[in-house]
């Protein structure tokens, strides 16, 4: 939308322009062609249009602030001969790089904007956690035009030794233009995140085995026995072992989400929407057992009145450590509840049901334990039918 200014555009008038929910330019009344651009973000834009040949051409100058409204006119003036000439204004690249609103605003932006209103409370302290850790302290006070493809491999590669947070990063970054852009400011150049190759992440999959569940059973109930760790953090345990639920849903669960004559849980919000996950004979019993206290809605209850247990890592550190399973993380009791599905004979979709999976593509990760079970179970159907031929052949075929 474009607004004609009052007079000459100077340092007090350029404060002084509104800041809407649209991009708005203001025009300057002496010299033809000369505005200024306000973004919904705050930020000011000195620019120029003019036509030559018939052709309309729009020039970004600065930013206000880098640059007094005199001196965005000054170039102005010059950028309007030059193209009136026919030559291409030579400071038109630089200039962009100070152009629109910097990678802060537009952080501000998309987390009251967007992840505020679209995203799950675990998603907003991500994207909170990642901006204030790695992208702006680096590049907070950079204008988008100001980051080209350089220094987004820069950054990248600054962090390749936790390639996992390194790519999280560059989605983050990536998604701060694809919004400007949604929001009109982004810079001529577009998304340099574009051209910046993802490091390799290996999946990390660490099942439990059958020894290793049985340890970890009794260490949880010697630990309990002896006060060492707090029941819920233990009553939690035994839940996401019996259930293949995530951390969350389980300290997020509260009783009224809880039938224990229909035997299952509804979860209202979980990651991937409401669903209902149904309750074993022993998950039943684990909740049996769980105290109902006054004006505590939590299942999962913590040390002050009213409040959940909100912090499993101090007490998997001490039982993890007791049961020799160092290397286990308390999301792997989650895969372990797939990979023991499986082992069962239980099929993809049906474990991609009990876990909550919205899409196929997630369960199949589990895939390769499949065709081990399938290679399990045509083995014991071959060496039942050679059992069943050789009864019936000779001896000399039995052997």
């Amino acid at each position: 939308m474009a607004k004609p200014n009052s007079g000459a555009l100077s340092r007090r008038s350029v404060e002084a322009l509104p800041v809407t929910e649209r991009e708005t330019l203001f025009w300057d009344r002496e010299l033809s062609g000369f505005g200024v651009r306000v973004y919904p973000s705050g930020s000011k834009v000195y620019l120029v249009q003019t036509r030559s040949g018939g052709t309309s051409r729009r020039v970004t100058i600065g930013r206000h602030g880098l640059l007094t409204a005199d001196q965005a006119r000054r170039k102005a003036a010059q950028i309007i001969a030059d193209i009136k000439a026919g030559n291409e204004p030579s400071h038109s690249t630089a200039s962009r790089l100070d152009a629109g609103p910097t990678v802060a605003e537009v952080a501000e932006r998309y987390m009251r904007e967007h992840v505020a209103v679209r995203c799950k409370p675990t998603t907003a302290r991500m994207c909170r956690h990642t901006l204030d850790r790695y992208l702006l302290p680096t590049m907070g006070s950079l204008s988008l035009g100001a980051i080209g493809r350089e220094r987004v491999a820069s950054l990248h590669y600054s962090l390749h030794v936790t390639p996992v947070m390194a790519n999280k990063v560059l989605d983050l970054l990536s998604r701060l233009f694809i919004m400007a852009d949604a929001w009109g400011i982004a810079p001529e150049g577009g998304n340099p995140c574009r051209f910046i190759k993802k490091y390799k992440e290996t999946p990390r999959e660490r099942f439990l085995s059958e020894a290793e569940f049985q340890r970890l059973g009794q260490v949880l109930d010697a630990v309990e026995a002896e006060g060492k760790v707090h029941p819920s953090a233990v009553a939690a345990f035994r839940l996401l072992m019996l259930t293949g639920c995530r951390r969350n849903e389980i300290l997020t669960l509260r009783w009224e989400d809880v039938d224990l004559d229909a035997g299952e849980l509804r979860l209202r919000d979980a990651k991937t929407g409401a669903r209902s996950v149904a309750l074993s004979p022993p998950a039943r019993r684990v909740l049996a057992t769980l105290p109902h206290l006054p004006d505590n809605p939590w299942v999962i209850t913590g040390t002050k009145p009213g409040a959940r247990f909100s912090n499993l890592n101090n007490a998997w550190v001490v039982i993890r450590a007791r049961a020799r399973l160092d290397d286990v993380r308390i999301h792997d009791l989650r895969h372990s509840f797939a990979s023991r599905a499986l082992a069962l004979g239980e099929s993809l979709p049906m474990i991609g049901k009990l876990l909550g999976h919205r899409k196929v593509q997630t369960t199949a990760r589990y895939a390769h334990l499949a065709r081990d079970s399938v290679k399990a179970s045509a083995a014991r159907i071959a060496e039942s039918l050679r059992v069943d031929m050789a009864a019936n052949s000779s001896p000399s075929a039995r052997r």
